[in-house]
């Protein structure tokens, strides 16, 4: 009882000492990245066996969003775009082998318009993507965070990664990312700070340690929803996105889909636990009452929807990702927004909550009216782009896709949620298709690496963080 006692008499004085050190009272941000995370988290209900209780956890705290999107279903442009306010469509960063910090100056990117403001800049783990980074943005970044342990046995079925791992959860990059900013939080901060964590699980390879997968037995695991036949009424440009011959025809071969989706789901739920412990660690600092959260995925992710896998599509799977912000004095506790946005907001909200100049290039519109009234008028759809002029315009209930041959999909996601039924040929939604493509990007810059890739070293450490 006396522990109890005395270590609340501590934090109180923590709490205290940090609220008179510091003149500056704008809120501190933690950022909170993670890689290839789709839907499958419990409170957007995209796989009813998932298990994400911390995740959970954050979004009763704050606001969460059931329509977000990203602005690309690929690491490094979806990362180049949201950290920078520029679109891909505006950099041209288009692939993870595009050297995004040949199109982007220091100048125009979140870390420095926080850091010209007068905040301190952490950060840990995967914010940009890992083939090119851009440290010096920062004030201080872990170093690294190692490398994890490795299966010994079976890997998973062609280019589709999982395993259960015989170790820890410390044995995994991610604990080392999290103590890193759980000590950040532990520290006494004279300024502002804004701390960017980025996880890499559930990014392939899925291998996390067993106890994970035993959360997940393979005997009740259920496949996605699926039709055989989804392709059919897709688009040529389309079905060259899907490559139905590549990893599903090979998961269909060997039989093993099941045992791909336990693998997400078990990766998932290992980093579900490493954001629990981050967010214990944010309860147990002075810093508590006094910080923004953001909380995203960089993009989607297919595991045989529309005979895909992988991101590197347009479709709703590839495109939907999780968006959570708690803003003390803004967002209440337990609010969900159904308005559709994309991830080009985060930029300008966090400016905007934290009384920092957002920077005039910055493409996106700030949320924040949504932070404080989740149903306020919201008329802007999410665009999200794959390649050049490849774009995908998401309404509250349409997707609208065009391809840069001019082919077309339409869906009524109120009707069709799982995209099955093509409506663009159909003349009684010409309106619509009209409608939607009027927020289409009107300008296309090249892609920055138009003949490709620039040699084989530089193509493998790209697909080794894609």
């Amino acid at each position: 009882m006396m522990k109890s006692f005395t270590w609340a008499i501590v934090a109180g004085l923590a709490l205290a000492t940090a609220a008179e050190a510091r003149a500056d009272d704008r809120p501190n941000v933690l950022f909170i990245a993670v890689d290839d995370l789709n839907d499958w988290v419990g409170y957007l209900g995209g796989n009813r066996q998932t298990a994400t209780p911390n995740i959970d956890r954050l979004a009763a705290r704050g606001v969460r969003f059931t329509r977000s999107y990203c602005a690309a279903p690929v690491c490094n442009p979806s990362r180049a775009a949201l950290m920078s306010g520029l679109r891909p469509s505006t950099s041209g960063v288009y692939e993870n082998d595009d050297d995004w910090r040949t199109a982007i100056a220091p100048e125009l990117t979140l870390p420095t318009a926080f850091r010209k403001a007068g905040y301190t800049i952490h950060g840990a783990g995967k914010i940009y993507h890992e083939s090119y980074g851009r440290r010096t943005e920062w004030n201080d970044y872990l170093p690294t965070a190692g490398q994890d342990p490795k299966p010994t046995g079976d890997t998973g079925v062609s280019g589709i990664k999982f395993a259960p791992l015989d170790c820890k959860d410390e044995d995994l990059r991610e604990w080392k990312i999290v103590d890193y900013a759980i000590d950040q939080l532990g520290q006494k901060h004279d300024k502002p700070f804004l701390l960017t964590v980025g996880l890499h699980k559930p990014h392939m390879p899925w291998n996390v340690p067993r106890k994970y997968y035993d959360q997940h037995p393979l005997e009740s695991i259920e496949l996605p929803p699926h039709r055989p036949d989804d392709l059919d009424d897709v688009p040529p440009a389309g079905v060259q996105m899907a490559k139905p011959e590549g990893d599903h025809k090979a998961m269909l071969e060997s039989g093993r889909w099941k045992e791909a989706v336990q693998g997400y789901l078990a990766a998932i739920s290992y980093c579900d636990a490493m954001i629990g412990r981050l967010l214990d660690g944010l309860d147990r600092s002075a810093y508590r009452d006094d910080t923004v959260i953001v909380f995203w995925g960089d993009h989607g992710w297919h595991l045989g929807e529309k005979s895909h896998w992988r991101k590197f599509a347009l479709w709703e799977e590839a495109t939907r990702a999780p968006l959570i912000w708690v803003a003390p004095g803004v967002t209440k506790p337990g609010t969900v927004c159904e308005r559709t946005v994309d991830f080009m907001t985060i930029f300008p909200t966090l400016t905007d909550l934290c009384g920092v100049p957002t920077p005039k290039h910055v493409e996106g519109k700030s949320i924040r009216s949504l932070l404080v009234d989740p149903k306020a008028p919201w008329d802007q759809p999410a665009v999200t782009t794959h390649r050049f002029k490849n774009h995908a315009v998401r309404s509250e209930d349409w997707r609208y896709i065009r391809y840069e041959n001019g082919d077309e999909e339409l869906y009524n996601e109120k009707a069709d949620p799982h995209e099955w039924v093509n409506l663009a040929n159909d003349p009684k939604y010409a309106s619509k298709k009209v409608e939607l493509a009027k927020w289409l990007p009107t300008s296309n810059h090249p892609d920055i690496n138009p003949t490709g890739r620039p040699n084989a070293a530089a193509k493998t450490a790209a697909r080794a963080g894609e």
